[in-house]
């Protein structure tokens, strides 16, 4: 995840197919791929004037590989980890 603020992201192709999903207070709108079901981006609750958005839906990036910065691959999540 990054942030920019809502000017700072430019949806080149694929509008049309983004579906939009709201929860709760219904202040964040979170955007996914109506076809394969990928999250793209969302308009932040705790500041809607900033998106925060998937790296790796960056054509070109692969976040697993941006030096010092943390990731997580969605399935191996640290919180998951069994304690000993």
């Amino acid at each position: 995840m990054a942030s920019v603020p809502l000017s700072g992201i430019r949806i080149l192709k694929g509008d049309d197919v983004l579906r939009l999903y709201q929860f709760n207070t219904m202040t964040a709108k979170h955007f996914f791929c109506g076809r394969c079901g990928i999250y793209t981006h969302h308009q932040r609750r705790s500041n809607p004037s900033q998106y925060g958005f998937n790296v790796a839906c960056l054509e070109g990036i692969n976040p697993l590989k941006i030096e010092g910065v943390p990731t997580n691959d969605g399935v191996n999540h640290p919180a998951d980890r069994k304690k000993i």
